[in-house]
């Protein structure tokens, strides 16, 4: 795990790839909750006997699921022990690029894009690439943004 502590230390590592999460199996539990909390119930997230035959064989996890469990994802991978309050400013670009099938193994993997300055303080972006284990096109590729606060 990677900390940092200043933001001239978080400023060098612009370009640098951080390093990788620990790999998450997404279950369906916690494709049904999250079905649950959003409303999306749509069958391909949740009617597992349908979904068998549906075009992906199972079914699979919503994009924004996916998207969501970035920043536990990412927790693993870096920390920011930097002064003052960091924020989730929003997300730049998003992309699912392939679907991820219920049962399967998850991992991101970090990297810092830029640092710059702004009026009330620093703007961080990083990038995140949602690998799926055994596949060769990721399940979500994220640039998201932080806001950091003195």
């Amino acid at each position: 795990m990677r900390t940092f502590t200043s933001l001239d230390d978080l400023q060098a590592a612009v370009g640098e790839e951080l390093g990788s999460s620990d790999w998450l199996t997404i279950d369906q539990e916690r494709v049904d909750a999250f079905a649950d909390a959003t409303g999306d119930h749509q069958w391909i997230h949740v009617d597992v006997e349908r979904a068998e035959d549906g075009p992906f064989g199972g079914t699979i996890a919503h994009g924004y699921l996916t998207l969501s469990l970035i920043p536990m994802l990412g927790a693993s991978v870096f920390s920011l022990e930097t002064p003052g309050a960091k924020l989730n400013y929003g997300v730049n670009k998003v992309r699912f690029p392939n679907p991820l099938l219920v049962g399967s193994r998850i991992r991101s993997t970090v990297s810092v894009g830029d640092v710059v300055d702004i009026p009330t303080g620093k703007q961080l972006t990083l990038k995140h690439v949602v690998e799926v284990e055994g596949q060769d096109k990721p399940a979500c590729v994220a640039e998201t943004v932080v806001l950091l606060l003195p």
